[in-house]
């Protein structure tokens, strides 16, 4: 990356895109760079199906050649208890088609010990790829908070592995915002930025179906954005993921979001 900060579109923000769709809306708004969901989150969820259709993926080759715009990051590998480090090959091979640096990675393994170990093999598996697994706490799984976060990625010894901050994650876990400071700066690799009501939901159902339909605009919430990116290098790439169905269409949602997080990061950031 530059040394400016560069700004990729979050897939969550308009998953109902296909790939190259993805990739010419981001364009159209101004962003460098996209994220693509290369696998589900969920059973059955939207993702975009590059791995296995092959026009799919030339065709999503053909509109980043055409536009300019990258592909930054890859989701989303959960790594539950049946996991397997060697059964990506496919994924890292899509994912180097399309140049991806980073992925998303999820923990799902409730023993952690176990986890570690599978997450640091899918670490050796990537560094052919030169791709960066990061992994992003949230409150449902089994990694909640930054601090637990910090402490896995630490013991893992791994030069590619990286921390993900989601600053709903970060808000909704009460992570505390001095720990951002412990995370040495070659485990930073991006950031998630979206902003969300003070008053947290409270369960955890509505905890998951606020971070996956209802966020906000920085600056229109109440999360404390400046004391997380303040603390987090200034040229951090910076990937907007935003849905907001009030925003209207992929294409408003997309500008609107990109236009209203440059503007807060010129107010709240940049001039320091």
């Amino acid at each position: 990356m530059s040394n400016s900060r560069s700004y990729a579109l979050g897939p969550l923000t308009v998953l109902e895109l296909s790939a190259p769709e993805v990739i010419s809306v981001a364009a159209r708004a101004g962003y460098d760079a996209v994220g693509l969901r290369l696998l589900p989150s969920t059973p059955g969820g939207i993702y975009h199906p590059l791995i296995e259709d092959k026009h799919l993926l030339e065709h999503t080759l053909q509109c980043m050649n055409e536009t300019g715009v990258r592909v930054f990051d890859l989701e989303i590998v959960r790594i539950n208890e049946q996991f397997d480090p060697n059964g990506y090959q496919a994924f890292l091979d899509t994912g180097a088609a399309l140049g991806a640096q980073c992925i998303l990675v999820a923990g799902d393994d409730p023993d952690l010990s176990r986890f570690s170990d599978n997450f640091a093999a899918f670490c050796d598996v990537c560094l052919p790829y030169g791709m960066k697994p990061n992994l992003e706490f949230m409150p449902w799984t089994e990694v909640k908070d930054l601090r637990q976060a910090i402490n896995i990625v630490a013991s893992l010894e791994r030069s590619n592995a990286g921390v993900l901050i989601d600053a709903i994650h970060f808000d909704r876990s009460n992570s505390l915002a001095s720990d951002i400071e412990q995370i040495p700066i070659e485990q930073l690799h991006y950031a998630q930025i979206c902003d969300a009501p003070a008053e947290k939901p409270t369960s955890e159902a509505e905890v998951i179906r606020a971070a996956r339909e209802e966020r906000l605009i920085p600056g229109e919430g109440g999360i404390a954005l400046e004391a997380i990116f303040r603390r987090l290098p200034k040229a951090l790439p910076i990937c907007v993921e935003i849905p907001s169905p009030h925003l209207g269409d992929a294409e408003n949602r997309a500008r609107v979001a990109l236009e209203a997080t440059k503007a807060w990061f010129a107010r709240h950031i940049d001039h320091l």
